[in-house]
């Protein structure tokens, strides 16, 4: 089960795409840092942890935390401000523990997928998660980094704009007396097989602030996750993926789909992603040609990452 919910990222089996990716985050950005961290921008997102969510490994709650702002506000402010300026993102804040929960209707299958994760995560370690993305996110927002068919963890969009977004094409082919063709795309494991160097190679083309660059590539760096069951206790390392739950989940897994959205596909395709659900639509003036079209462009969805 601990397998399944962590993939392996053999660089052995790397094509000649994956090795030219690795180069290119090997390779600092040249861009300068962006500011420190403000106390009132650590004292807005401790006070936002929800008080209800369970701790990770070390047990320290979110109302911990804010008792301990208010008696060290300094203290606290200097520490995310050294994780920053160091690029460093503590170890023992990479550290998940694995909770599997059983998919709705799966109960008599005996396949480990019937199963998906929850990770719980030091509270610590989401506050610095918490910064760190809203700093990535205000950057890809304010220089229009993000290819406009991501519906999925953008702030004032739904399910609703994805919906008309279809509809729109939809009735554009039918106008123009063209059959149009959907293909509906479900990445299996999707958070879990998020592949790092695609996320740092994407931030370095947005421009992303040199240490804030740093701070994420550390992230990926020297992660465990642990499973327990009686007294069985297992730790794997992890090295693909974001854990279910974290706070830089969503706002990564965007930059890691860019690639994907802004492929180069025929004007009669639009492709159309709701977080991890992807939508494949294409027109024509007849069935043989939209099964040719199709099956180019879901080649190249293929090699998109």
């Amino acid at each position: 089960m601990l397998e399944y919910f962590t993939p392996e990222d053999n660089d052995l089996e790397d094509n000649d795409h994956h090795k030219q990716v690795r180069e290119i985050t090997a390779r600092l950005p040249n861009t300068p840092d962006d500011r420190d961290f403000t106390r009132e921008e650590i004292r807005k997102v401790i006070e936002g942890m929800n008080d209800k969510k369970a701790p990770g490994e070390d047990g320290i709650t979110a109302e911990i935390h804010k008792l301990t702002f208010k008696i060290f506000p300094k203290s606290m402010t200097a520490l995310y401000n050294s994780c920053l300026k160091n690029g460093v993102f503590p170890d023992r804040w990479k550290k998940a523990k694995i909770i599997p929960i059983m998919k709705p209707g799966a109960q008599n299958s005996k396949d480990v997928t019937k199963y998906r994760q929850i990770s719980l995560l030091n509270i610590g370690g989401k506050i610095l998660e918490k910064l760190l993305i809203n700093r990535i996110n205000h950057h890809i927002y304010s220089t229009e980094f993000l290819n406009k068919n991501q519906y999925g963890f953008i702030p004032q969009t739904s399910t609703i704009n994805m919906i008309m977004a279809v509809k729109e094409f939809v009735q554009e082919g039918v106008t123009e007396g063209d059959i149009t063709v959907t293909v509906s795309l479900d990445v299996e494991g999707a958070f879990n097989s998020a592949w790092a160097p695609t996320v740092l190679k994407n931030l370095k083309e947005s421009g992303c602030p040199q240490n804030l660059y740093n701070l994420t590539k550390n992230y990926f760096t020297k992660r465990k996750a642990t499973m327990a069951t009686n007294n069985i206790k297992i730790e794997r390392a992890v090295r693909k993926g974001c854990p279910q739950g974290s706070c830089l989940g969503p706002g990564l897994w965007n930059v890691f789909y860019n690639s994907l959205l802004n492929l180069e596909f025929k004007s009669s395709t639009k492709i159309i992603a709701f977080a991890d659900d992807l939508l494949l639509l294409t027109k024509g003036k007849s069935v043989g040609e939209l099964k040719n079209t199709a099956n180019i462009e879901l080649k190249k969805s293929q090699r998109g990452q």
